[in-house]
Formats: structure tokens, C-alpha cells, sequence
């Protein structure tokens, strides 16, 4: 899950995005309300963390400009004015969810699950493709009762592709989602990530396969594994 922190201050934006980090989210940050706006324009994200009380574009406003120009970007909203008519402000401008400074991490990662969840068209926090499950609360991955090990890279793909399962994920798509605007990703990555995955899933019947020129699906499998198909 690709997320842009718009926080300015310094110390809050640091520790947020290397919190968020360590729980396996792929986090970029902005420090103003133009900066986020050039992110979004040139990038996908998953989700926006905005902070209202930006320099030079109000939180207001990065928002109203997203809307506006048909972005539906999930956004939750950190501010530090926790009353009434500033949370109605916020979400009758386009918020998805909304949280009062100071918060509890625990709390913000959950409306960021929920967020994802809504987004999927999930309601549901276990998702599962045949054996393979995942519990979007804790963010485990089971085959049956045991659970699966993966690195972080791994578990955002997979991830990824679970919540759009039986659906085509393009290479795009994984390299925009997974990997921060510092990184040097490239679709070599993507493939060396993707056979490991392979690997970890065969004692499942859970099976991603490669669509030549379109990308990646994943579903259950109903015949012999093979890993392609054309």
C-alpha cells in the first residue's frame, strides 16, 4: 500500500513515515500543499494521509483540488481542530475518514485498512483465494492454519494482488504501489518478487500467472500449476 504523508511538521512526518515503513506501507511525504499536488499528479498512491494545516495550499484546498479534477484518491484527514464543524468540513469536502491530533498509531493504521478494505469493495477483513488467507486487521497471511513468511516487498505484492483477485494487475500498477518516489524500481524487480511469491504459494491453490504484456492475476487454481499464461 502506497501512501503520501502531507504533514509540515518535521518531526511528526518523520516518525509517522518510518512507523508506517517498519509495518510494511510504501510512504512518501510532502511538506506542503503544492508538494502533495505534484506527487499526485505525477505518481498513484493508495491512500493520502493530509494534514489541514499546510504552508502555502491549506489541506482544504489540496483536497477541493483533488476532487475537482476527478481524483478519488482515498484521504484521511489529521488535524489538530477536533471539533464538530471542522470534521463535517473536512468530509463534506471529499474525506474519506478523519482523525484528531494527537492520535494512536494503532488507531490510524486501522482507518487505513478500512480505507483500503471500502476502496476493494471489501467489507470483510478476511480475504482469502482458495487456502490462501489474509487478515487485513493483523496483516498475516495464512495457507490454512499456518502462516506464511514473507518480506515486505512480498507481502505489499501480494497483497496487492488479494484485493484484486481474479483481476489483471498491471507491472505499472505493483511498481507504482510498492515502491516510494526515492526508490530505483524496475520491472526486473517486479519479476524476481514475483517468483519467490510463487514459490511461498505452492502449498497453497492459490496461483498467480503472468498475462504476457498486461500484467499479473491471481485466483485459485484449477488445474495442474504452470505459472503462465498467454
Amino acid at each position: 500500500m502506497h501512501i503520501l504523508l502531507v504533514e509540515d511538521n518535521a518531526s511528526l512526518a518523520t516518525w509517522l513515515s518510518q512507523a508506517l515503513s517498519r509495518s510494511g506501507y510504501a510512504v512518501d511525504v510532502a511538506r506542503d500543499g503544492e508538494a502533495a499536488l505534484i506527487a499526485l499528479k505525477g505518481q498513484h498512491f493508495d491512500a493520502v494521509i493530509l494534514d489541514m494545516g499546510l504552508p502555502r495550499l491549506s489541506g482544504q484546498e489540496v483536497l477541493a483540488r483533488l476532487r475537482s479534477g476527478g481524483n478519488d484518491v482515498p484521504v484521511l484527514i489529521l488535524t489538530a481542530d477536533a471539533g464538530l464543524q471542522s470534521r463535517i468540513a473536512g468530509l463534506n469536502a471529499g474525506a474519506d475518514d478523519y482523525l484528531a491530533k494527537p492520535f494512536d498509531l494503532g488507531e490510524l493504521e486501522a482507518r487505513l485498512r478500512a480505507i483500503a478494505r471500502r476502496n476493494a469493495g471489501q467489507k470483510n477483513p478476511e480475504l482469502s483465494c482458495g487456502s490462501l488467507r489474509y487478515n487485513t486487521n493483523t496483516r498475516e497471511f495464512f495457507i490454512e492454519a499456518e502462516r506464511l513468511h514473507l518480506t515486505p516487498r512480498e507481502h505489499a505484492m501480494l497483497e496487492i494482488l488479494l484485493f484484486s483477485v481474479g483481476k489483471t494487475v498491471s507491472k505499472s500498477h505493483l511498481l507504482d504501489s510498492v515502491y516510494t518516489l526515492d526508490d530505483e524500481p524496475g520491472t526486473g524487480k517486479i519479476e524476481v518478487c514475483m517468483s519467490r511469491l510463487r514459490r511461498k504459494l505452492d502449498p497453497s491453490d492459490a496461483r498467480i500467472f503472468t498475462l504476457r504484456g498486461l500484467g499479473y492475476l491471481l485466483k485459485r487454481a484449477t488445474a495442474p500449476h504452470s505459472g503462465h499464461m498467454l
